[in-house]
């Protein structure tokens, strides 16, 4: 073509009609029906980002509302009416620069021009582009003209900043926000524009365009014809990239490889590559943040109908979804995030990218934190095992193995299969003593009193080294008997009474473990006479009463931390 007749993209294939504006169904559709309805207002603004069809939209309504040969209530484009206002030569259809006529002087011509009826269509028309570009003073000057202007007179206002127009001119306009249009949408554009206009391309070419344009049709058609001039009429993946130095989106799967196969060498040959390639680290991270959020949609629906990427891409995301669990996502999300704030900050932003890169990788998985999680639980529920370090459980041997019973030697010394061996917490032996006391740490039934007599203090001690509170009250207690599996208990200090009641079933699990069976704790306060004598006697022990003072304390001190209880009265 000549250089006189070359239009760019964005003109030659400017929407000429409602169905033309993309993405827009929800303002086109209204439009129409106001048409229809015969109520169209007399002044609109449209709100929304750059380039997507705001003064298109504008221009299509002057000549719509105009044209009298409209069809369907779109303008028929062949009228004098419709090929004046579409040419800007229609001196009823006035385009306004709000950047470049925002004084106030301009604003009162506009005023004073109003009062004029159009003498070659029905409604004269004011589109004021970047309205929100007028001073205040201009805004004032235009509030009565715009909330009641003459029958003959519509105004149609455009913004991409509609938080800076006053509320005073919001109020009096219909507004209608257009919205940023999806990648898909300009993605479908484009591969029509290039098969109308013979150009060949890649589904992933469009797609770098598209995600560049970052929502607006205008920017996508710009890109299109600098690929189209550059490639000579071919819209490839390889021109795109080395055109707009886009980051191949290979290198976040290459990203996502490495943290499954905890391949470190590969996050350092990937930050090379980005630095290396002049790639803004911070576009890179971010890119990355939505790529791991891509993982996350597939996962979460099992779709990748929110993914905004190439159909292969997508097939990828399919792929790689399943060997991320949604916990281990959002730990690399809360990452990478604070990565970019890093990198902001940082006068060496590679070696910051490096390290967030690595530390990725190595980041520990969900599933492996819950394992640690429940072991730790596991071995705190074993009171013989309440360290995680350095405790060995004690093994218990069944009846019919053989025990001997001599003492056996190791290092010169004896080791008797007593009962500290069974205590592992207290535990000082060498390894060698460690493995006989697990094999040979024999069961004791509780068949009788008489037998529990003789284990009883044992039995304390065991508590005792593990809940010094509880052992210290069973100690205070007296062996009274034992009946169909349950112990009674005498104890004369209501304070120990209550530790007793409070721990049974502690005390039934410890029970289980020493003498092989699960017993019962029953707790009887001694009597009265028992009660006071020795009381008598205790008061007159000096020693005895600083032994239950000092009992007192701890009793008080455990009510207090532990059970978290309060101080009612001295």
């Amino acid at each position: 073509m000549s250089e006189q007749t070359y239009q760019v993209t964005a003109r030659k294939w400017r929407p000429q009609i409602y169905d033309d504006v993309i993405g827009q169904e929800h303002v086109t559709q209204t439009l129409k029906n106001s048409i229809k309805a015969g109520k169209v207002a007399h002044a609109f603004i449209f709100a929304g980002p750059r380039g997507i069809g705001k003064t298109s939209t504008a221009r299509i309504l002057a000549k719509s509302i105009n044209c009298p040969n409209h069809k369907n209530f779109n303008p028929c484009n062949e009228c004098d009416v419709c090929k004046t206002i579409t040419n800007g030569a229609n001196i009823d259809v006035i385009e306004i620069d709000g950047a470049s006529n925002r004084r106030i002087d301009e604003i009162r011509t506009l005023r004073e021009s109003v009062k004029y009826a159009p003498s070659t269509v029905k409604y004269k028309i004011y589109i004021i582009d970047e309205v929100h570009m007028l001073t205040n003073e201009s805004f004032n000057a235009l509030l009565k003209t715009l909330e009641e202007p003459p029958s003959h007179v519509i105004f149609i206002f455009a913004t991409t900043d509609i938080h800076k127009v006053p509320s005073t001119i919001l109020s009096r306009c219909q507004r209608y926000d257009f919205r940023r249009l999806t990648m898909d949408e300009i993605k479908s554009h484009l591969a029509n524009i290039a098969k109308s206009e013979k150009v060949e391309y890649d589904d992933d070419a469009l797609s770098i365009i598209a995600k560049k344009a970052d929502g607006a049709m205008r920017d996508a058609q710009s890109i299109f014809d600098q690929i189209v001039a550059y490639s000579g009429g071919k819209v490839t993946f390889d021109e795109v990239s080395n055109i707009l130095n886009a980051i191949n989106q290979d290198i976040y799967f290459r990203i996502s490889e490495a943290v499954v196969t905890k391949n470190l060498l590969e996050a350092f040959n990937v930050s090379n590559e980005v630095y290396y390639n002049g790639w803004d680290l911070i576009t890179f991270v971010n890119g990355l943040i939505e790529h791991f959020r891509n993982i996350l949609t597939v996962n979460i629906t099992n779709d990748t109908s929110l993914i905004e990427s190439s159909e292969s891409a997508k097939e990828k995301y399919q792929t790689i979804s399943n060997q991320f669990n949604n916990n281990d996502i959002l730990r690399i999300l809360s990452l990478l995030t604070k990565c970019v704030i890093d990198i902001k900050q940082s006068s060496n932003q590679k070696l910051t990218l490096e390290i967030a890169l690595s530390q990725l990788v190595e980041l520990p998985k969900s599933i492996e934190i819950e394992n640690l999680i429940k072991e730790i639980k596991s071995l705190k529920g074993n009171s013989t095992s309440k360290s995680l370090t350095g405790n060995v459980p004690a093994k218990r041997i069944q009846p019919s193995e053989n025990i001997p019973s001599q003492a056996i030697k190791l290092d010169s010394k004896p080791v008797e299969p007593t009962l500290e061996l069974y205590n592992t917490k207290s535990l000082s032996v060498n390894n060698e003593a460690r493995v006989v006391a697990e094999k040979f740490v024999p069961s004791y039934a509780a068949n009788s009193i008489e037998e529990v007599q003789q284990r009883w203090q044992s039995f304390i001690d065991i508590v005792k080294n593990d809940r010094s509170l509880i052992g210290n009250s069973l100690e205070r207690s007296k062996l009274h008997s034992l009946e169909n599996n349950q112990i009674t208990l005498i104890c004369n200090q209501p304070e120990q009474i209550t530790v007793i009641e409070s721990f049974k079933d502690y005390l039934s699990q410890q029970s289980k473990k020493y003498f092989g069976t699960s017993i019962r704790f029953n707790v009887k306060k001694e009597s009265a006479t028992v009660s006071s004598k020795q009381s008598k006697d205790e008061t007159q022990n000096s020693t005895s009463t600083s032994s239950s003072d000092s009992e007192h304390n701890e009793i008080y001190d455990f009510i207090v931390k532990e059970l978290k209880g309060e101080k009612i009265s001295d």
